[in-house]
């Protein structure tokens, strides 16, 4: 019986064995920089997905390529830098502060800024209540003054 669970176990947990990456650094320090680099890198190929997420052939690739480049002892900036200068900014999900993309930083504090703008000047602005002036003839107001008697019985 102890056999037939512990073949079963074998059996259940043989493919998620099989699939996952097994990264082995000369320095256990790499490990969690390694962990780190690859969920704030993007793949290239897909569509937002993380390096960590992603099994297509050029994340898989660019795993060993982080994982190359650590060993050489280079730090995070730098292999954020040299993967840009390869792929672009594409790959960094955090992408830096620059004249490329100030834009894309900026843009959403404008646009709250003038949500909020449109908000308060709505808000602040006198209801408009329609208001007819007009003279009214002297046949009009008896006219008025019979309809009012007529709907008070």
């Amino acid at each position: 019986m102890k056999r037939l669970a512990f073949v079963m176990f074998l059996l259940a947990t043989g493919p998620v064995i099989a699939t996952s990456d097994l990264v082995v650094f000369s320095d256990p320090s790499y490990t969690a920089r390694y962990q780190t680099m690859i969920t704030e890198l993007r793949c290239p190929k897909c569509q937002n997905q993380n390096l960590a997420d992603s099994n297509s052939p050029i994340s898989q690739d660019l795993r060993a390529e982080v994982q190359r480049l650590l060993e050489l002892g280079m730090t995070n900036p730098e292999i954020e830098q040299y993967l840009t200068a390869r792929y672009s900014e594409f790959i960094l999900y955090r992408p830096q502060v620059n004249n490329n993309t100030y834009l894309l930083w900026l843009a959403p504090i404008v646009i709250l800024l003038i949500g909020m703008a449109i908000v308060f000047g709505l808000s602040r602005r006198p209801k408009a209540v329609p208001q007819v002036q007009r003279d009214t003839t002297q046949t009009e107001q008896q006219r008025l003054a019979e309809l009012l008697k007529d709907g008070n019985k």
